[in-house]
């Protein structure tokens, strides 16, 4: 097998063209580089240069071994540092988790800021309701989960990230848009309602509960997924109550009116992650996470 001392021997011979130059540049005589050459030559098996009377030549063979030489050069001298950037934490992968209304403005604010701060850290995207987020995260199948509360503090660690409001979200044309006030629960009670389900969007479906007085045959549709829901009012199923980030998609025909709630901005986003995380990277993204505002 050659060495990288060959490697370098020829890509610098090949960049010379002349085993003299060459040799000064490594700073070592021609008689050790021919050696160096020739015995890598025997290693790969081919002629790598043509030696005659007018200079040194490139084989195609030795053309097409010096591509792959200096990449396995350039490998050879980054190795270290990414190394030493991965035990850091500033590069490698953070496989990042998120629901599906965390990608209304929230995602990618997320993404960005961590590609400016941390250019080197790869990541890797998972769409799943909390529920399975928080799962994930305990089977270090994720490494930090864009989520909704409550979390199991022995567990997990968590930071908050956003507040906002809810809204309403009817079709256009609809009686309520003539209301010119926020929206009260007493405006939904004959409303055909559409869920938040109560197995895979629990924390929108308490939520919904503590506000409204939910009637089982006022629900016409019950979906995990917000987009799907705003899809239904679209079509003229009911209305729903979503988060008001849910306006940045913009459906056409889908109107969101402000609604009161006991409690200013009382739908939560948590940056969630497993405290016994062994990721170099996440204490590095979280830090860097820390002055990102909403």
């Amino acid at each position: 097998m050659f060495s990288f001392e060959q490697l370098r021997g020829f890509v610098t011979v090949a960049e010379e063209l002349h085993f003299g130059r060459a040799a000064a540049r490594l700073s070592m005589t021609q008689p050790p580089l021919s050696r160096l050459v020739q015995k890598l030559e025997r290693e790969v098996g081919v002629r790598l240069f043509d030696r005659d009377s007018r200079g040194v030549r490139l084989t195609p063979a030795g053309n097409a071994f010096y591509g792959e030489a200096r990449r396995l050069l350039a490998l050879a001298e980054s190795a270290p540092e990414l190394a030493r950037r991965i035990s850091a934490g500033s590069a490698g992968t953070l496989r990042l988790g998120f629901t599906g209304g965390a990608g209304y403005g929230v995602l990618p604010k997320v993404l960005n800021h961590l590609s400016e701060q941390l250019p080197d850290l790869e990541l890797e995207l998972f769409e799943l309701v909390s529920r399975d987020q928080l799962e994930a995260v305990q089977a270090h199948e994720i490494d930090l989960g864009l989520a909704r509360p409550p979390f199991d503090a022995g567990l997990f660690g968590h930071r908050r990230l956003v507040r906002e409001n809810l809204v309403v979200a009817v079709p256009e044309g609809h009686p309520l848009t003539s209301l010119e006030r926020p929206l009260r629960a007493e405006d939904l009670v004959s409303e055909p309602l559409i869920m938040h389900s109560d197995a895979k969007a629990r924390y929108f479906y308490d939520l919904v509960v503590g506000l409204l007085q939910v009637r089982h045959d006022n629900v016409v549709h019950s979906v995990s997924q917000i987009l799907t829901m705003v899809w239904l009012v679209q079509g003229g199923r009911g209305v729903a109550l979503v988060p008001e980030s849910t306006r940045l998609i913009h459906p056409d025909g889908v109107l969101f009116l402000p609604f009161a709630t006991p409690t200013p901005r009382p739908v939560e986003l948590h940056l969630v992650w497993a405290r016994d995380s062994q990721n170099p990277a996440l204490p590095v993204a979280l830090e860097a996470l820390g002055d990102l505002r909403f």
